[in-house]
């Protein structure tokens, strides 16, 4: 297998931003005068887009708003926390910039709305690695279509088989398997409800510089990967 270029998941995979979008969903439940949730509890929504995201905080607290009607209320809310508290996995930054120094391309595939996306990687100073980014709106389809996928490789100029998707969730896993694109998954995300190790997948990993040696860069900062 030939590895010549990586996508990433953002959220659950790259940075932890679980606290914020549950701060999000709250200041949606204020707005309404619904009882606000625990962030653990909105950690196992995250993942596949914003509509979906709302619709379930929606049905848990039994509300008869419309989708269309809460989402703007959302939204604002969610501009408003996105620099909030987001915070980098241990491992992702050496992982990135050894990744950026052998020359290896990279991309970002998200259901997160793309345009919240640059604003959190400049805040994060993770910019500059990566030149593509497909996230929700980008296209009409969201993961785990493999649209956005494919769409990421075609950025990126390299054959999908070629590319590695790096993701924590069944929607990263089943957008992959759909693309026929190699995957990768850590064990420090959302997975929700995810079997990790049963699933095929090319590595499950701790830490993202556990990669690294699938695309034959070593280093100090070099880590078992895990399986």
């Amino acid at each position: 297998m030939a590895i010549d270029a990586l996508v990433f998941d953002l959220d659950g995979t790259l940075v932890d931003s679980a606290a914020d979008i549950a701060e999000a969903v709250n200041r949606l439940f204020d707005a309404l005068a619904l009882p606000r949730v625990d962030a653990a509890l909105v950690r196992g929504w995250i993942g596949d887009g914003v509509s979906a995201l709302v619709a379930t905080a929606l049905a848990h607290q039994r509300s008869a708003l419309a989708l269309e009607q809460a989402l703007p209320v959302f939204m604002a809310g969610y501009h408003d926390c996105l620099l909030r508290s987001p915070q980098l996995y241990p491992g992702v930054a050496p992982a990135l910039a050894s990744l950026q120094q052998a020359g290896v391309p990279m991309a970002i595939c998200t259901n997160k709305p793309v345009e919240l996306v640059p604003p959190l990687l400049a805040h994060l100073g993770i910019a500059g690695h990566f030149p593509v980014i497909v996230g929700g709106g980008s296209l009409p389809q969201r993961k785990p279509d493999p649209a956005p996928l494919l769409a990421a490789a075609q950025g990126l100029g390299v054959a999908v088989q070629n590319c590695l998707m790096v993701g924590d969730s069944a929607t990263d896993h089943a957008a992959a398997i759909a693309a026929q694109m190699p995957v990768a998954l850590v064990r420090y995300g959302y997975p929700r409800g995810l079997d990790l190790e049963a699933v095929p997948s090319v590595a499950v990993v701790d830490d993202l510089r556990a990669l690294l040696p699938l695309l034959g860069i070593a280093g100090a900062d070099e880590l078992p990967a895990g399986r």
